[in-house]
Formats: C-alpha cells, sequence, structure tokens
C-alpha cells in the first residue's frame, strides 16, 4: 500500500496534498482508524516532505482538513447511530477501552478530546464517542480544532526527519552521521517511552510488559536512559555535518526545498 500511495503522490502537487487529506482522513474516521498502519503512512509521507517532494505546509493544510473532516464526521455518526454503535459486537469486544474512553470524557472532556487526537488507539475513538454521549459542539469544537492543528506536523516529523537526512550528499562520507542520528533518534525515542511508563506505572494497572518493566526498574532505567539520550543529543550537535543536516532541515519546514 505505501508503495502505491508513493506512486500517487509522485504523479503531481495536486494527487500528493489529497493523498496527505486521505491518510489523515482514515487515521481519524470512526473505528477506521483502529486497523489502518495510519502512523507509518504519516512517516512515510513526512519522508517525502523532508526529502523536497511535497511542500510542508501544503501537506500541514491538507492534513488539518482531512484531520477535521475524519473528527466531525465520527462525532456525527456516534450521535446518529448510538444505539447500533452500543449492540455491535466490534464495540462489545473492545468494551474495555470504550469505558475507559467515556469515563475520561465525563471527567475530563475537554483534555480528553485533545490528548486523545495523540493516542493511537483513542484518536478514532473519541470524536465517535463524544457525539455517543450528546457531549455538547461547545465543548467539542475548540479542543478538536487545537488538536487537529498540532497533530500533523508531530506525525510527519520523524519522516521529514529522515528524508531530510537522505539528502545529505552522499560523497561528504555521511553514511556514518546518518546511522549516527538514526541512533540518537531512537535513544530519544526510548527515553520518552520509558519516562512515560515511568509516569503511568503509579497511576494505572498492569499490562504485559509490566513484568520486564516493574516500576522499581523503571525509577532508574528512566532517568539514566534520559540521561544517556541528553549526552547523545548534545554530542551530535557538534559532529561537522550537523549544519549540513540543519540547513537542508530548514529549508523544507520553511519551504525553500
Amino acid at each position: 500500500m505505501e508503495a502505491l500511495l508513493e506512486h500517487f503522490i509522485t504523479q503531481s502537487v495536486a494527487y500528493s496534498l489529497i493523498a496527505v487529506m486521505l491518510v489523515a482522513f482514515l487515521e481519524s474516521l470512526a473505528l477506521v482508524g483502529l486497523i489502518l498502519p495510519g502512523t507509518v503512512m504519516m512517516a512515510g509521507l513526512g519522508a517525502l516532505i523532508g526529502s523536497g517532494q511535497v511542500g510542508f505546509w501544503h501537506a500541514w493544510a491538507a492534513g488539518i482538513v482531512g484531520c477535521l473532516l475524519g473528527d466531525w464526521i465520527s462525532f456525527w455518526l456516534g450521535g446518529r447511530f448510538k444505539g447500533p454503535l452500543h449492540r455491535w459486537s466490534f464495540m462489545k469486544k473492545n468494551k474495555a477501552l470504550l469505558d475507559k474512553t467515556e469515563h475520561a470524557l465525563h471527567q475530563h472532556s475537554m483534555f480528553t478530546i485533545l490528548i486523545g487526537r495523540f493516542v493511537g488507539p483513542t484518536r478514532p475513538l473519541v470524536p465517535m464517542v463524544a457525539g455517543m454521549l450528546d457531549l455538547p459542539v461547545s465543548k467539542f469544537i475548540l479542543p478538536n480544532i487545537i488538536g487537529c492543528i498540532f497533530w500533523p506536523p508531530l506525525y510527519f516529523m520523524p519522516g521529514i526527519l529522515a528524508g531530510a537526512a537522505i539528502d545529505i550528499p552522499a560523497d561528504m562520507q555521511s553514511s556514518s552521521f546518518k546511522w549516527l542520528l538514526l541512533g540518537v533518534a531512537l535513544l530519544v525515542w526510548l527515553a520518552g517511552w520509558l519516562s512515560w511508563r515511568w509516569w503511568r506505572s503509579g497511576k494505572s494497572g498492569s499490562d504485559r510488559l509490566t513484568r520486564y518493566l516493574p516500576r522499581a526498574r523503571l525509577h532508574w532505567l528512566a532517568p539514566l536512559t534520559i540521561a544517556l539520550a541528553t549526552g547523545s543529543f548534545v554530542a551530535l550537535q557538534m559532529h561537522p555535518l550537523m549544519p549540513i543536516y540543519l540547513n537542508i532541515l530548514w529549508k523544507v519546514l520553511t519551504g525553500q526545498a
């Protein structure tokens, strides 16, 4: 599917923006986003942005439009078909996730709508559940718009960083730098993930990973990984190819690529 999407995108600018809007729309659409590899596809689109094949600002705008369409259709579907949805076997199989989403919306509706946009399992559920609960539009609209504005660039960013790195000329012996960049990026991601598990470990029940990452282990593992990630990131800034990479990245983000 990714190869077909890339072929479609490279045909014209209009096609590329339609593809961005379509991916953002499907990733946001009720239940569809649960089975679509939207995060991977958004990162793939980000790589095309980073390599200069798709304009960053135009892709951002298309992503916002797709996100808003998906969320508001989901909100309408939830309100219109809340009875059948509650009886649907798929919803019964995912009752635990549905109940958690309903509880969060009851307790902190605006915060849940905003944060839910950035959490994979709840992104395609929150607008639909908000509609099922007859949440007033006045409480839904503001956090929804804010989330849809900031979500596309955040999910594009891993691909953008990778695409910009690919554009570093090979004659500069950039291979080792690219691997170093990937290693630091993975270390930063790991530090963030462990920190999130550390924070969550005191607020929720156990899961499959708790056996290997109990709270006592996270107490020292998360800070250690944060320190390593910070040190690696600082050291990376001193690499001689870093100014070239940042210049390419700047051109991409300002539309000069």
